[in-house]
């Protein structure tokens, strides 16, 4: 079952900013990507399914790493650049909770912060698991709640430059939500009817040059990116201004931005 309110917002936010979420966010995304892999046993030879796999980034590691892959997402941009990264054939456009492939048929299913884009997270890790045979594993990440601080200064950001918040920021119906925590993962996981169920925080620091971390909320994504399109090139610019003195202290010797991150991690094993 689909949310359509919540789901129709994410594919608007999304649509045509594959390059932008490429230059920024897909850099924060892909540090536990190796993880990933690793919780979801990932070996050569393996069919894996990577669903939501933006462009490309845990698939390609999967594929250099012997396993045959294929590569979903819902946004077309995404996987026009994943394409460019995995051999022919192996992106498919779908979007969660239904997939386009028989039940049982991958050796292991993986979501790279699929989750936090779906409208109903149970329906969507059924649905992984459904397409998962028995003996395979599903793996996933999620944003923890309270959000690491590479998410959260963002609201500092805003706050520094007097920028408004719009009414009506899109939330997931509290039917559909859980907690963004190691319990409220492994619980989704298991309501999945996964057994041998954990989940672990990975926390790392983001290295990225700032004018890269800007890109992603100027071209309109994520939730910061909602909020800057909603304000007058004015404010803008004195956004920017907030952004470069609110992270300053963050910048390391090479003018990088050094940012901690960190990522709840869950899998399971289908049985």
């Amino acid at each position: 079952m689909k949310s359509p309110e919540f789901d129709g917002h994410e594919r608007a936010r999304w649509a045509g900013r594959a390059a932008a979420y490429d230059r920024s966010f897909a850099r924060l995304c892909a540090h536990p990507a190796a993880a990933l892999l690793e919780a979801a046993g990932v070996d050569k030879g393996h069919r894996l399914l990577d669903v939501g796999t933006g462009t490309g980034t845990v698939a390609a590691l999967a594929c250099s790493q012997g396993a045959s892959v294929l590569a979903v997402d819902a946004e077309p941009s995404m996987l026009d650049i994943a394409a460019t990264r995995l051999p022919g054939g192996a992106t498919v456009l779908a979007t969660l909770p239904v997939l386009p492939f028989p039940a049982r048929v991958f050796d292991a299913t993986v979501g790279n912060f699929v989750v936090n884009h779906v409208g109903n997270p149970a329906s969507a890790v059924a649905e992984m698991t459904r397409v998962t045979r028995p003996g395979g594993r599903v793996a996933l990440t999620v944003w923890p709640s309270p959000p690491p601080l590479a998410q959260r200064l963002w609201g500092d950001i805003f706050d520094a430059a007097g920028a408004e918040r719009p009414r009506g920021l899109p939330r997931l119906d509290p039917v559909n939500d859980f907690p963004r925590t190691e319990e409220g993962v492994a619980d989704l996981l298991g309501r999945a009817g996964l057994t041998e169920v954990t989940c672990t925080t990975v926390s790392w620091t983001l290295h990225v040059d700032p004018d890269d971390w800007w890109a992603g909320p100027a071209a309109g994504l994520s939730t910061a990116g909602l909020i800057l399109d909603h304000q007058p090139p004015s404010v803008v610019a004195e956004v920017r201004a907030a952004f470069d003195e609110v992270t300053a202290p963050f910048r390391d010797d090479r003018g990088l931005l050094a940012l901690p991150a960190s990522a709840l991690l869950g899998a399971g094993l289908k049985h």
